[in-house]
């Protein structure tokens, strides 16, 4: 094997546990605040301790979990407070992604994905399906941002969603049903296809203040201090 078919395959390991670990935070496996040695994640994922360590400290950056010396890793915590900040600057961000989206010289084609995600948060509502709607959701807010085209606005709001991940998941039941926020995504949608950039951004603040509002008022009156 050649020494770049080698540094492929590590990458391509390094990867696969960045990804792997990201999912047991996301669905609770390994818990907020809890500590894990390298030797534990490497033998639980199936793969040699290397990958691991370099993926931890690619998590890490994202905000995910914090690298300990000698310690091993822990998994990052979240407080209302946290999030209330978070979302404050992700707004910005998807904000400045709407406006920059609207901007760009768009075909008409390429706002079909946005419409197909709104269709499937009605579908998920219309059958109680609260998964499924955040499924769509989610993936609604991650093509607005694409349509911007700046890679690395794309980077950061990637980075800082993996932080509420798991919050959002946390409280999904605990929310009342998200017919508005269709609502809110839907008129979003339309002053974009418009071609209107500010009552597109203004409209998307709105919903994710609104968003913020809520996420962090169930944080707060449900006891969890950190998630």
């Amino acid at each position: 094997m050649s020494f770049a078919e080698k540094t492929e395959r590590a990458k391509s390991a390094t990867h696969r546990a960045a990804e792997e670990i990201r999912q047991l935070i996301f669905s609770g496996e390994l818990t907020a605040g809890s500590n894990h040695l390298e030797s534990e994640l490497a033998t639980r994922l199936g793969i040699s301790r290397t990958p691991v360590r370099e993926a931890t400290l690619m998590l890490q950056a994202s905000g995910l979990l914090e690298v300990q010396p000698r310690k091993g890793v822990r998994i990052a915590a979240l407080s209302a407070d946290d999030m209330q900040e978070i979302y404050v600057i992700l707004t910005e961000m998807e904000c400045l992604a709407v406006r920059l989206a609207v901007e760009v010289d768009h075909p008409a084609a390429a706002f079909d994905p946005l419409k197909r995600s709104l269709e499937a948060m009605i579908e998920a509502l219309n059958t109680n399906d609260l998964p499924r709607w955040a499924q769509a959701d989610e993936l609604f807010h991650a093509q607005l941002v694409e349509l911007s085209q700046s890679e690395r606005l794309i980077r950061l709001v990637e980075n800082f969603n993996d932080q509420v991940r798991r919050a959002r998941a946390v409280t999904l039941n605990l929310r009342p049903e998200p017919s508005q926020s269709v609502d809110d995504h839907t008129r979003v949608y339309n002053a974009m296809l418009a071609g209107d950039p500010q009552a597109a951004a203004e409209l998307h603040r709105q919903h994710c203040v609104s968003a913020r509002t809520m996420l962090v008022q169930i944080l707060r009156q449900s006891g969890l201090k950190r998630v």
